[in-house]
């Protein structure tokens, strides 16, 4: 099993506190999951890279400093926000999914490791009346499904940062479709953290 060292090994520079609230995460993941299924059973044995690393991968691809609110769309158990929330404990991040067993989860947990930056939302994004600085998600739905949930609810201008897997040509082809006027790139996650999960794993940017 990989332990919570392996999040420290890329992101050395957490504080006490933030180390603190990433080590207690996968007590209480396991503890939960055996009640309410928020993550794969058999994938508890790499929850810190396949769950929190992944969620942490963000960090070295989008340009969080001049955000201060963020929606994580389909967050499931908490992925990517809870992590992110916990590293970027100046941004204010909703967490939202329309399954309510999971978001109780959620809840629980940010409650358990002492988060004051997020709340989740037991909702569909499209019914959330909010507007936001950033969008994220974690293999949710199609580019152009989550960009048109999120048509209005941007304080600014469109900035969107998606983990997702395998080859994107045709989907970014298609969200380019519907919104021309929008740019896509496509990074590789594995570039920033040479582990093999990530060997196929990649950050869309849409802006």
């Amino acid at each position: 099993m990989v332990d919570a060292d392996i999040i420290f090994k890329y992101f050395p520079n957490f504080n006490e506190k933030q180390v603190e609230q990433i080590t207690k995460l996968f007590d209480l993941y396991q503890y939960h999951n055996a009640r309410v299924n928020v993550i794969s059973r058999k994938d508890m044995d790499n929850f810190y890279i396949h769950h929190v690393l992944h969620s942490l991968s963000l960090l070295n691809i989008a340009d969080f400093q001049h955000i201060k609110s963020v929606i994580d769309m389909g967050t499931g158990g908490g992925f990517p926000g809870i992590p992110l929330a916990i590293a970027l404990p100046e941004i204010q991040f909703h967490l939202v999914d329309s399954i309510g067993k999971k978001i109780q989860v959620v809840n629980t947990i940010a409650s358990e490791i002492g988060l004051t930056n997020l709340r989740a939302s037991h909702s569909r994004v499209e019914n959330i009346d909010e507007k936001f600085d950033m969008a994220v998600s974690r293999a949710v739905a199609p580019t152009k499904d989550l960009m048109n949930w999120m048509k209005s609810k941007w304080n600014k201008k469109p900035y969107l940062a998606f983990l997702k897997g395998g080859d994107l040509s045709e989907e970014l082809n298609e969200a380019l479709e519907m919104n021309p006027k929008i740019r896509f790139k496509s990074h590789s996650i594995f570039k920033h953290i040479p582990e093999p999960f990530f060997e196929t794993k990649k950050v869309v940017m849409a802006f």
